[in-house]
């Protein structure tokens, strides 16, 4: 049996795989959840740069008193990261899930994203 872990992986790789045959250059919007936190970012693999990023540590965030840990942050972090993607002027991007399944924050993270203008 595999492990919890190996599972993961084995979804991480299977998942990038498949990014890399149809993303054809595009921007890529990789997420990565924690128990506490959620944090996302639109790479460009080419050039190896970081367009827009946002996550549930910034200070903006922390101070409302808000918790990471459920999908209305998700949510937040999904509206921020695309406003910050439009301004730098990306709009398709090719979702990066890593091995998390597509379900709760991960989706409502994606679903936010797509509502402020990015395509994927």
């Amino acid at each position: 049996m595999f492990s919890s872990r190996e599972k993961f992986e084995r979804r991480r790789t299977r998942n990038r795989t498949a990014l890399r045959k149809k993303s054809h250059g595009q921007p890529r919007l990789s997420i990565h959840r924690s128990s506490r936190h959620i944090y996302a970012q639109i790479i460009d693999d080419k050039a190896g740069l970081t367009l827009a990023f946002a996550s549930t540590l910034e200070s903006d965030f922390r101070s409302a008193g808000k918790t990471g840990a459920d999908v209305s942050a998700a949510a937040i972090i999904g509206k921020k990261v695309a406003e910050r993607a439009a301004e730098k002027g990306v709009k398709n991007v090719v979702f990066d899930r890593g091995g998390f399944v597509f379900h709760g924050r991960v989706k409502a993270l994606a679903d936010a994203a797509r509502e402020a203008g990015l395509e994927f």
